[in-house]
């Protein structure tokens, strides 16, 4: 998912350098949201593997 965010980031810098200011602003928003739910989804499976935890094997 960060492959994605890194993705848009790069069309939009893209699009800057050429002068389309409209699809650079778009694919920098896209990018962003990109990037703060693979954020959360992270956060999210950090925290349910720390409440889960590992069971000992015996």
């Amino acid at each position: 998912m960060i492959g994605w965010a890194v993705t848009f980031l790069v069309v939009a810098l893209i699009a800057a350098l050429l002068g389309f200011g409209g699809i650079a602003g778009t694919a920098v928003e896209a990018a962003k949201i990109v990037f703060f739910v693979a954020i959360a989804l992270f956060l999210i499976s950090a925290v349910m593997g720390a409440v889960r935890g590992r069971s000992p094997r015996l």
